[in-house]
C-alpha cells in the first residue's frame, strides 16, 4: 500500500537525517602522528561529504543496438573543508603528510610504500550522527575510506576586506575503496559497527 498522509510520512522518515551532524577522523600515518591533536579534525572539520562511488559501463554494439554491461567501480576524490587553527596545527599535520610522500625540495619520498600505518596511506572515517541525548550524538552510519593519502591542501585566500571570517581550506584525498557500517544496537555506539 502506498504512503497517502502526513501521518504515514513522519512515520516513515523520523526526524529524519541531518547533514550537519557528522564527525570526521583521520588516522594519520604512523610517521606523522607522534605527538599530534588527532582530535583536531573533529573539532575543526566544518565540512565533508558521505562517499560515493560509480560503476562503470561497458557497451557493446550488438545487431543495431547497444547492449550494457557493468564495468569497473571507481571512488572519486574525497575533500573536506576545515577551520584554520591560530597555531596551524591541523594545516601542518596535512602539509607534513604531503611532505612525506613527496618533498618540496628534495623530490624524495619519505614514506616511500603505500601501505597503511608505517606508509604514506591511512584510513579515515565519516560518521554520521543522530541528533540524540548522547554526549556526540549515536552513531547512525560509519563510513571507512580505506587506503588514503593527500593529493591536494587547498591554498587559503588572504585579503584586506576578508573581514569576520575564519580562515578554511580544503584538503582532497584518493582511497581504494570504503565500507560502510550500521550500529548493531538501538544507541548506536561505535563498538557495536557491524558490516550490513
Amino acid at each position: 500500500m502506498a504512503l497517502s498522509n502526513v501521518s504515514d510520512f513522519l512515520t516513515t522518515i523520523g526526524q529524519g537525517v541531518k547533514p550537519n551532524m557528522f564527525m570526521v577522523g583521520v588516522n594519520f600515518p604512523d610517521a606523522i602522528k607522534s605527538g599530534k591533536d588527532l582530535t583536531l579534525t573533529n573539532i575543526l572539520c566544518k565540512s565533508a561529504a558521505l562517499p560515493g562511488s560509480n560503476l562503470g559501463v561497458i557497451e557493446v554494439p550488438f545487431r543495431g543496438r547497444t547492449v550494457k554491461i557493468a564495468g569497473d567501480r571507481t571512488f572519486d576524490t574525497w575533500t573536506a573543508t576545515f577551520f584554520n587553527d591560530k597555531d596551524f596545527k591541523l594545516r601542518s599535520y596535512f602539509e607534513d603528510w604531503a611532505n612525506q610522500i613527496n618533498t618540496h625540495a628534495d623530490n624524495t619520498s619519505p614514506l616511500f610504500t603505500p601501505n597503511s600505518g608505517s606508509g604514506y596511506m591511512a584510513d579515515l572515517t565519516v560518521d554520521q550522527l543522530e541528533k540524540d541525548d548522547s554526549a556526540e550524538g549515536a552513531i547512525l552510519r560509519r563510513y571507512t575510506l580505506r587506503h588514503c593519502f593527500p593529493t591536494n591542501v587547498s591554498p587559503i585566500d588572504l585579503a584586506y576586506d576578508s573581514n569576520d571570517q575564519i580562515e578554511e581550506f580544503t584538503v582532497e584525498w584518493q582511497y581504494s575503496y570504503f565500507t560502510a557500517l550500521a550500529p548493531s544496537n538501538s544507541r548506536g555506539d561505535v563498538s557495536q559497527l557491524n558490516v550490513e
